[in-house]
């Protein structure tokens, strides 16, 4: 396995930084009413495909 440069070290901890963020958002859904789920679906659906680019580009770089 290569040796992980800063840039890597950097990027994984902000993953690491965004699943606690997820956790922590997940703590207060039991609490939200439906129009607060309905936007906060709306606002991570944003996210997630973001995430789901940046995948595809990291996936690609390996081909």
């Amino acid at each position: 396995m290569a040796v992980a440069t800063g840039e890597l070290i950097r990027a994984m901890n902000y993953v690491d930084d965004m699943n606690a963020t997820l956790r922590r958002i997940a703590i207060y859904i039991p609490g939200m009413g439906a129009d607060e789920r309905k936007r906060l679906a709306e606002t991570m659906r944003g996210a997630a495909t973001a995430l789901n680019s940046v995948i595809a580009d990291l996936e690609k770089a390996d081909k």
